[in-house]
């Protein structure tokens, strides 16, 4: 097996994604000079499998069942946002001046006592290191380390950085590897010596776990306590040396001299993308961070990674000391111990913390969060609202199934985020649907319109979930095109195939055929915790005509994939159909603005403008529609429709006739398809002349080479319709259009 070629690794092997087992990242090409750095805090390629980077396999979770690849490239922001970067800081710098802790803050650490302890009297200061008089848990208040003294006989201490939940931490000199700086963290556990015992080989554990976003626990050591005499365990891990998130965000509300001052949402959900791989190595190895928070991840460079290690615990532990923060720990915690579900609600209690103005979340929202209507961020972005709810969801079985999925869901919001404040969409191949195929509805025609598609063709049009490639069936499946269903469960039941894939199959082409009565009997057999149940339920529904009960299937499978395009495309389509139009454009402007490849949203969002009275919204998003696009010319000529017809005799109009004539002379359309246009366009600009023409300006430009005036435009329209005369097949038809030019053209001697 190939062995990672960077020059901070050089000993991790390339597992069968191509990537490092130690680092986390992808090894560097032969042609590459500079692709990466020789230091520990470049590269923010994510894990491995097994230690939470996506692939497009199942999850072992209950509701989002597989997921797609979470790009992240080299630097922070997953290749979409720029994140400032924050250098390393020189340690000598930000050691505590005092570090003593103040007597009227010392109390016993044990629940069950509480009382005050290390308390001076008589004028005497109290003793900063010693046991609770009540009931002898031992206590800590002062750093029992000095500097010059050496611990483990190589490390040499500085000075002390901070006081943790589980002892003080020191900065020290690695005077056995080249003087590196080095952090030490004091154990201070129970004084019994088979738990300190399992606390230490606990740690030596941990030393283990290489993860480019894990700091790295490099060795526990012990040192001789020189209050009680005991050997004292301590970790021994690389030096971090940027600033916290939490720093980052009271730097923030410092500059700004805003104490409400939140980091942008965009940054937020970069940083979560890149540390979520941290946690599904932790979990994938049975391990449970327990305790994150803001104050837990340092951003050096522009990489993250997770610090203070001393929570982690065994998933399946029984007995061991749960350790977490008011305001972020689960709400189950005492009921059922710490779990990976639990591992991500801190990841989303901690994304709201950073996010917006969240006062009161250790009381009053201590396990919910604010109503949308007080937080204007939850109302400007839905999605990121509904990836809160469900990462903090109180029944842990609710939240997100593994720190994959959240992840891949978070890129999926951070894209919109990032394509609505920015301007330019950041469309990606979704790993759990496919692309959209086919646009039902690729025109302006009203729902209730004899021409609008059968509710069977809008449903085909949506998106369709991917095939499981793990699935039994799933290579049979990629050879049997047929949307016959009986053909197809012939097939499958002659090769003895009855797998989910293939009965999701089975169900969907029922669906197309407008069997909805059997494909429900097929869906009663999928795993009701299966996301795609929902989706093809609303499938059938939607089908049938079954308008309401297609919105809520769709709303479920939005508010379980809130990064996901397909959900919100259907949640539109859906509120169109029940006449809902504000709320509909909104979900179709989400999609468009994020994703150019979905012109079903572009169309929605057109019909549900024009229904809201806005025509040049309708048209500006018409004509939005990439001429790379199989529908662009289909969108133009309903651009130009909406543009000209059924217009107010005074309105402005000759602008627009103006407009519509070049985007029609620019199109590549030739035949009858272009004299068709032609005349609605003359046949508008001719209307709107003889009907007094009260918006004229006189400015205007001609229309298809005609002024805009009634006997120019009588002549030109008149040359169109014999020209359409010419093209058709219709014997009936082309007599009317003879007769339609004769009855327009002008008097003439002639």
């Amino acid at each position: 097996m190939a062995i990672c070629n960077r020059p901070d690794c050089g000993t991790g092997e390339i597992d069968a994604d191509g990537y490092c087992e130690d680092c986390g990242r992808a090894p560097l090409q032969p042609a590459t000079t500079g692709g990466g750095t020789g230091t520990s805090a470049s590269g923010t390629r994510s894990g491995t499998a097994s230690s939470g980077r996506t692939g497009t396999g199942r999850t072992s979770g209950r509701t989002s069942r597989r997921t797609g690849a979470v790009p992240t490239g080299r630097r922070l922001g997953a290749g979409i946002v720029e994140i400032p970067a924050v250098p390393v800081r020189d340690p000598a710098s930000i050691l505590m001046r005092d570090p003593a802790i103040p007597e009227e803050r010392r109390f016993c650490r044990n629940e069950a006592c509480g009382r005050p302890v290390g308390r001076g009297r008589d004028g005497k200061p109290g003793i900063a290191n010693g046991f609770c008089p009540y009931d002898r848990t031992p206590y800590s208040f002062a750093p029992k380390l000095e500097p010059g003294d050496v611990v483990g006989g190589q490390y040499e201490v500085v000075g002390c950085l901070a006081r943790g939940g589980f002892g003080w931490v020191y900065l020290a000199i690695d005077r056995g590897v080249h003087d590196a700086w080095v952090v030490l963290k004091g154990l201070l556990g129970s004084n019994d010596t088979d738990a300190r015992e399992a606390a230490v080989a606990e740690q030596r554990a941990l030393a283990q776990i290489q993860h480019a976003n894990i700091v790295n626990i490099r060795n526990v050591v012990s040192h001789v306590d020189k209050y009680t005499g005991d050997q004292e365990p301590y970790i021994v891990m690389e030096y971090v040396g940027g600033m916290s998130l939490k720093d980052l965000l009271e730097r923030r509300r410092t500059e700004t001299q805003d104490r409400r001052a939140v980091l942008p949402l965009d940054q937020v959900l970069a940083y979560m993308i890149e540390i979520l791989p941290a946690f599904g190595h932790l979990h994938g190895r049975g391990l449970v961070y327990c305790d994150f928070k803001p104050d837990n991840v340092i951003q050096t460079d522009d990489q993250l990674k997770l610090i203070d290690m001393g929570a982690v615990r065994q998933i399946d532990d029984e007995y061991g000391a749960i350790y977490g923060t008011v305001g972020y720990q689960a709400p189950e915690i005492e009921r059922d111990g710490p779990t990976p579900e639990s591992d991500l609600y801190t990841v989303g209690r901690s994304m709201a913390v950073l996010s917006f103005p969240f006062a009161n979340f250790t009381k009053k929202w201590k396990h919910a969060l604010p109503p949308a209507s007080e937080v204007p961020l939850f109302q400007e972005f839905e999605s990121y609202h509904r990836l809160l709810l469900r990462a903090t969801h109180p029944d842990a079985a609710q939240r997100f199934a593994s720190a994959a999925d959240m992840a891949e869901q978070c890129l999926g919001v951070l894209r919109e985020v990032v394509a609505a404040r920015g301007g330019e969409p950041k469309p990606a191949l979704s790993g759990l649907f496919g692309p959209e195929t086919r646009v039902g509805h690729p025109d302006m025609t009203a729902w209730d319109d004899p021409a609008a598609p059968k509710p069977s063709v809008l449903a085909a049009g949506l998106p369709v979930p991917r095939v499981d490639p793990s699935d039994p069936a799933a290579g049979l499946l990629a050879s049997l095109p047929t949307n016959d269903p009986d053909e197809l469960l012939a097939a499958l039941t002659a090769a003895g195939v009855s797998t989910p894939e293939s009965t999701l199959r089975l169900a969907y082409v029922c669906i197309e055929r407008g069997q909805i009565v059997r494909a429900e009997a097929f869906l009663d057999d999928i795993d009701p915790d299966d996301w795609r149940l929902l989706w093809y339920r609303g499938l059938a529904a939607l089908a049938e005509g079954r308008n309401a009960d297609a919105l809520g299937a769709f709303d479920a499978v939005r508010a379980l994939l809130p990064g996901e395009r397909a959900p919100r495309l259907a949640l539109g389509l859906c509120l169109e159909l029940v006449g809902r139009h504000a709320d509909a454009a909104r979900e179709y402007d989400g999609v468009w603005r994020t994703d150019r490849s979905y012109v079903s949203a572009a169309f929605g969002l057109a019909r549900c403008r024009q229904a809201l009275a806005d025509r040049p919204g309708a048209v500006a998003t018409l004509e939005s529609v990439p001429d790379t696009s199989a529908y662009h010319v289909a969108a133009q000529t309903a651009a130009l429709r909406t543009r000209v017809c059924d217009r107010d005799p005074v309105d402005h109009l000759e602008i627009d006739l103006v407009q519509a004539s070049g985007h029609l002379t620019a199109l590549p359309l030739e035949g009858e398809a272009h004299d068709r246009l032609a005349a609605v366009l003359l046949r508008a600009a001719l209307d709107w002349v003889t009907h007094g023409s009260a918006g004229a300006t006189g400015q205007a430009g001609p229309v298809l080479g005609s002024a805009l005036e009634e006997r120019s435009l009588r002549f030109a329209l008149e040359r169109t319709y014999r020209s359409m005369a010419r093209h058709v097949d219709s014997m009936e038809e082309r007599v009317a259009l003879v007769d339609m030019a004769n009855e327009v053209r002008p008097r003439t001697w002639v």
